[in-house]
């Protein structure tokens, strides 16, 4: 397939921009390419570099004449994308470039993610790293690692390495919008040895049970929307009718991102021949209960059966299969608890991101978001304790902090100018259930004052993501015009 001409996009600064990121893969935790390219990119432009212990890319571009003293701006990014395909589609994120196409001035990758997340905001501060036009402050551009898979990038970010007194976030989704707050998260890692043992000796076969079909999205920004979990599904199903069939679990997978919500998931199992027909009838009406409570939601699920002539000679210990789908099955998932503060913002919600039954061993993650600290680290042990009752251990990762509003900051205002100097409109002032950087970076460097803005983009963390290409247009003359009036 041709790779798509970004030439055909304005403003071209930009864009060419956004055309490397596409060609270079940049996975979570390997953004070594990306991150070295554009290193000796900078240097060839005579910009000063640094790479510091964890992989964080900090460029600096010193101010225009006569706008030495003004205050310095830092704009960051991330580096990383999330990595996901559609099932069938032959691509490689370790070493194969996003083909986008343009439909209806979106662009968009039909069957994987693209990466405007944050690929998009990356390219809009190497625009401006490029240009000589505009009339700017000290500019410092941090660019960090693996924020879709840990945040270690800001989390381990050293506290003495950047100069500026603001930092506008670029890494939201939503044109018309200024962010002043985020959620935190903290990971709940499940996992457990599991035991094997023989397959009874029964006239059995051996089934795969495949759950597809559905939209996914991000599991912030997109878990109000009560969109199909695919790990869900799958593992309620088991709970409910294994039993029954007098069948055995062999192997259970669903989701690849503890921070996408799962499209896709599958087991194997083995039950007598004769209940086939009643496990047939069973994933039919299971299916249709499901399309009917997902109905102008998430309408194409689908619930498939194949025989596989491979039968195995050992299945998941009975009791451990048992517990594990009990477990999954009611485990808390979703939104926990809408803000009382913020009107129609998620306060408290989880995502059960992956999971994975095998002869490997057993583990789960399931991401918490909280727009308050504690109360994440709250119901995360309150989802540790709850596979506990099966005799399930799980580790919490390290609390990714939230990310306080400050709505009288003076970042906040330029921004706010900038909208109606640039647009003559008023930009409505968010905060998202989804993890920033900007709370974490703020523990580092407390007297930063932060603002957060982005293009219109859809469908983040799933395969159809898309940016709104006008809107980006719109960003870049956001960006100039408040850079340009930044005192």
């Amino acid at each position: 397939m041709q790779q798509f001409d970004f030439s055909l996009l304005s403003p071209q600064i930009v864009w060419k921009h956004f055309s490397t990121l596409c060609r270079i893969p940049r996975l979570s935790k390997q953004e070594h390419k990306l991150r070295d390219y554009l290193n000796d990119w900078a240097k060839s432009r005579g910009l000063e570099t640094y790479i510091d212990h964890i992989g964080n890319l900090i460029i600096r571009k010193p101010a225009v004449s006569g706008k030495e003293n003004v205050k310095g701006v830092i704009l960051q990014g991330h580096l990383d994308m999330v990595t996901q395909a559609n099932t069938g589609t032959q691509h490689d994120f370790n070493k194969d470039p996003i083909r986008p196409v343009l439909e209806d001035d979106w662009l968009i990758a039909p069957d994987t993610t693209l990466g405007a997340d944050n690929g998009i905001g990356v390219a809009l501060a190497l625009a401006v790293l490029e240009s000589s036009d505009i009339s700017h402050g000290p500019i410092e551009v941090l660019l960090t690692v693996d924020e879709e898979a840990g945040m270690s990038g800001a989390r381990l970010l050293e506290s003495n390495i950047l100069n500026g007194h603001w930092l506008f976030n670029i890494d939201t989704e939503e044109w018309g919008e200024l962010y002043l707050g985020c959620a935190g998260s903290q990971d709940v890692e499940i996992h457990q040895q599991l035991k094997y043992v023989a397959t009874p000796q029964l006239d059995l076969e051996a089934i795969e049970i495949r759950i597809s079909g559905l939209r996914g999205g991000h599991s912030g920004v997109d878990i109000h929307l009560g969109r199909g979990n695919a790990n869900v599904i799958l593992s309620r199903f088991l709970h409910q009718h294994l039993q029954e069939l007098d069948g055995y679990l062999v192997e259970l997978h669903g989701g690849t991102a503890r921070n996408a919500l799962p499209r896709e998931a599958y087991a194997k199992i083995i039950l007598p021949k004769i209940n086939i027909d009643l496990l047939e009838q069973r994933l039919d009406e299971y299916e249709a209960r499901w399309n009917q409570s997902l109905k102008g939601i998430d309408d194409q699920l689908k619930i498939e059966v194949q025989i596989n002539r491979a039968l195995g000679n050992e299945i998941i210990h009975p009791e451990q299969q048992a517990a594990w789908l009990e477990a999954l099955a009611t485990c808390p998932y979703g939104v926990a608890q809408m803000s009382s503060a913020l009107p129609d913002v998620v306060e408290t919600s989880n995502n059960i991101g992956v999971v994975h039954l095998d002869r490997d061993g057993a583990q789960a993650v399931i991401m918490v978001r909280s727009m308050v600290n504690t109360e994440a680290q709250a119901f995360s042990q309150k989802i540790a304790t709850h596979f506990m009752k099966f005799g399930i251990t799980s580790e919490l990762a390290p609390l990714v902090s939230g990310w306080k509003p400050n709505p009288d900051s003076a970042a906040l205002k330029c921004l706010q100018q900038a909208y109606q100097k640039a647009f003559n409109i008023e930009p409505n002032l968010k905060v998202i259930h989804a993890g920033l950087e900007c709370g974490i970076i703020a523990e580092h460097y407390p007297n930063l004052q932060m603002v957060s803005f982005g293009p219109d983009i859809q469908g983040a963390h799933a395969p159809g993501e898309r940016v709104k290409v006008d809107t980006v247009e719109k960003c870049w003359k956001l960006l100039v015009t408040a850079l340009e009036s930044v005192e």
